[in-house]
């Protein structure tokens, strides 16, 4: 059974069909889905995600771009919450300079976010993007070792990815890896191990080929795992199970907290 580390299904793109989508995830092969919250709006209807679905799991945090308007009642907010049944991490948290360069605002969201992480005793979802050395010098500041976590959507060199991994992170695998202008992630892909390796859709964006440019959700992991599975030389059904039994270990899914 697929697990999708990474989704935001409180998305409005899913505002009239996000019901139905749900319900039929079990039933096409999807067994967990982690709903990422990017905005404090969003971590509020990720909670009630997770209240709904049975399988439908939750992670709390401000993306890098909206932490601008964070206050410190929306802090708070966030320190009590990450203790709510089912939420599995704290994130998306990171940075990105490809549009936003208020650098010192992201970093100090970024280092906040980080310390309820570890109070909390979670895991972290990094956000990052134009932005890896900062990234990386951020995490070792902060001890993000002890923390662990993923690093969704990874986007950097097969030498950035070492640093990561060797930090005691998994890297976010997504529709990206299909896509024929992908050979940088597609090398990274052939050099990690499939122990540091997770899957994930971002939806709604970062559709896979053959659905690149529409929407994307949880049905469209076959396609990641089918490539996943051309460049390490295996069968779909292992990138499945150990991607699956990856992502459980990370979010500590069926231990008692949950």
């Amino acid at each position: 059974m697929i697990f999708d580390t990474h989704a935001h299904y409180d998305d409005e793109a899913f505002d009239d069909d996000r019901e139905q989508i749900l319900e039929r995830m079990r039933n096409r092969g999807v067994e967990y889905i982690v709903n990422v919250g990017a905005s404090i709006h969003s971590c509020k209807t990720t909670i009630g995600l997770t209240r709904r679905f049975t399988y439908v799991y939750g992670a709390l945090g401000v993306h890098p771009d909206d932490v601008a308007d964070l206050t410190e009642e929306d802090y708070e907010w966030l320190e009590r919450s990450v203790y709510k049944p089912k939420i599995v991490a704290v994130g998306e948290i990171g940075l990105d300079y490809h549009w936003n360069e208020n650098k010192d605002q992201q970093i100090k969201a970024f280092e906040r976010q980080m310390q309820i992480a570890r109070e909390a005793q979670l895991p972290i979802i990094i956000h990052s993007r134009d932005a890896a050395k900062d990234t990386y010098d951020v995490m070792k500041a902060n001890r993000a070792d002890e923390m662990g976590g993923i690093v969704h959507c990874f986007s950097y060199t097969k030498e950035m990815a070492k640093q990561f991994m060797d930090m005691g992170f998994y890297l976010g695998i997504g529709g990206v890896v299909t896509f024929s202008n992908a050979r940088k992630l597609q090398e990274v892909v052939e050099y990690m191990p499939m122990d540091k390796m997770v899957i994930e859709t971002d939806c709604p964006y970062m559709s896979p080929v053959p659905n690149r440019g529409k929407r994307n959700d949880s049905f469209n992991l076959p396609y990641v795992v089918n490539k996943i599975a051309e460049i390490k030389g295996i069968s779909p059904t292992e990138v499945i199970d150990i991607t699956c039994e990856n992502a459980k270990n990370v979010y500590g899914i069926g231990r008692k907290r949950i």
